[in-house]
């Protein structure tokens, strides 16, 4: 009986996971396009070899790599 009843919850948990994927992202944001979110993922990456190489300073960097976040949804407005 237990048995029965660990399926039915995993069952349960799956569809609901399932429903979730399929109503798509929980805030009212666009979703960042997969060539923006690689344009973007480009973009730090060169910000962050600037940085270890000493062109950008660390204020500019920390600006520049929290714009980055924020356009890709890793960060929000919020964060600080």
């Amino acid at each position: 009986m237990a048995k029965r009843a660990r399926e039915r919850a995993r069952q349960e948990r799956q569809d609901a996971k399932r429903t979730r994927r399929e109503s798509g992202p929980d805030d009212a944001s666009e979703p960042v396009e997969a060539a923006d979110e690689s344009a973007l993922m480009e973009e730090f990456h060169e910000l962050s070899e600037r940085h270890a190489a000493g062109v950008v300073g660390q204020d500019a960097y920390d600006q520049e790599r929290r714009r980055i976040f924020v356009e890709l949804g890793i960060e929000s407005e919020e964060d600080g």
